[in-house]
């Protein structure tokens, strides 16, 4: 597999934008029901009430996207994979905005030891994995938060 370009403090701040233009979190998956009683996966501003509202008995204006609609048939990935697909949707809500301000955060590091990454479209790229940065931004103690724990 190829190792793709660094990505551009201009590509970063275009995922920024759409971050910030996206409906505000946190997110979440919910389990619900169509009108004819099916499966409805979806992600939704309001967390999942484990009882599996059919619809109209929950508010549309909540869900976000969805990964499985059954009635009618027109959200159905072929894999089936609506619920892993679903927690990827939701969890990105938080995690996109998390992984932008880590790498500005290591970019800076990287900047405050005189140490710049390889920049600039069509430039090859090696996977130094901190070869360049202090010793003990290998071991997790760099400055930044702990992760949070995954749903």
């Amino acid at each position: 597999m190829d190792t793709p370009d660094p990505m551009t403090d201009e590509e970063l701040s275009e995922i920024e934008e759409l971050a910030g233009a996206a409906t505000p979190g946190p997110w979440h998956v919910r389990q619900l029901d169509d009108d004819f009683a099916m499966s409805l996966v979806a992600i939704s501003t309001v967390p999942d009430t484990g009882t599996g509202e059919r619809w109209p008995d929950f508010d549309h204006r909540h869900i976000v996207a969805a990964t499985l609609v059954q009635q009618p048939r027109y959200v159905d990935v072929a894999d089936e994979r609506w619920d892993e697909n679903a927690h990827f949707v939701a969890n990105a809500r938080q995690d996109v905005p998390r992984l932008i301000a880590e790498i500005r955060r290591l970019r800076r590091l990287l900047e405050s030891t005189d140490q710049k990454p390889e920049e600039g479209p069509h430039q090859p790229h090696k996977d130094t994995s901190f070869a360049h940065a202090p010793d003990h931004a290998q071991s997790g103690e760099a400055g930044g938060p702990p992760p949070s724990p995954r749903r």
